[in-house]
């Protein structure tokens, strides 16, 4: 155990950001900290591949496997913060689960907020789909109808991309992950350090790439050095979102990556 760290992680309720870069820990709960995020990374990714199987990862029952192995990484992250607060003597007037952004003050605005900003950064896809889709009451009224968000509840690639891949992303990636390198980097470099983590676990791709043989490996290599970049970036994006509002809330994702295939 190291020595407690006099370090107040009260960034959510705050924006100003000279307050929140006001202490740095030691080296060693740096240490400890990096180490906790590369781990969860890990477990996070590793989780995916407890499944032995033949079956490419869009496979219903591929999917269903790893809804389970997700979820359970995904709920036993907070385990994760925790022990990280005790082993390295981190103190924290918040409770755990506001210092990771869950809590219910301020979440209509964190919800809505972001998702319209998100919503002006892609003003130049929502007029291109404005004028190539047909807007008419009959196209309308299918956003109302029970029996499509039936079909899509169904859909077990929809449920991958649209509900469990952004809440256990966001969640782990994002809201049991700053609050641990806040401490140690500053919150202004835990932005462009935590999407760090979020890229780098999406290289696990080019193994079912390489495995199934859906390309050159120049190809898929190259491929995945992109989805690094665009992931990471996004990381920065939504972390930049969770420190400003202070909430885990996962909206940015659900338009960002509406119809997307990049999940596990």
């Amino acid at each position: 155990m190291f020595e407690e760290d006099d370090v107040d992680l009260n960034y959510p309720d705050s924006v100003n950001p000279h307050s929140r870069d006001a202490s740095v820990p030691s080296t060693g709960v740096c240490g400890v900290s990096v180490l906790s995020c590369l781990l969860l990374a890990c477990s996070y990714v590793g989780s995916l591949y407890v499944w032995r199987s033949d079956l490419p990862r869009d496979h219903p029952a591929v999917i269903k496997r790893r809804f389970t192995s997700v979820l359970i990484v995904s709920t036993l992250s907070p385990l994760f913060v925790w022990t990280w607060k005790e082993f390295a003597g981190i103190r924290s007037s918040q409770s755990l689960l506001a210092l990771m952004g869950i809590r219910v003050e301020g979440l209509l605005a964190a919800a809505t907020l972001p998702l319209l900003l998100t919503m002006v950064l892609f003003l130049g896809p929502l007029i291109q789909l404005g004028m190539d889709c047909s807007w008419d009451f009959d196209g309308l009224k299918v956003g109302f109808d029970p029996r499509f968000w039936l079909l899509c509840l169904s859909d077990m690639r929809w449920l991958r991309n649209q509900v469990v891949a952004p809440l256990t992303e966001e969640l782990v990636f994002r809201a049991c992950m700053l609050p641990m390198l806040a401490p140690c980097a500053g919150l202004s470099l835990a932005i462009f350090t935590c999407p760090l983590f979020f890229g780098v676990a999406h290289f696990h791709h080019v193994i079912e790439l390489l495995r199934f043989r859906q390309g050159t490996v120049g190809g898929i290599i190259l491929s995945a050095v992109f989805q690094f970049s665009y992931t990471a970036v996004f990381g920065t994006y939504t972390a930049f979102v969770f420190v400003r509002t202070g909430q885990c809330t996962p909206s940015c994702y659900y338009y960002c990556h509406y119809d997307d295939d990049d999940y596990y």
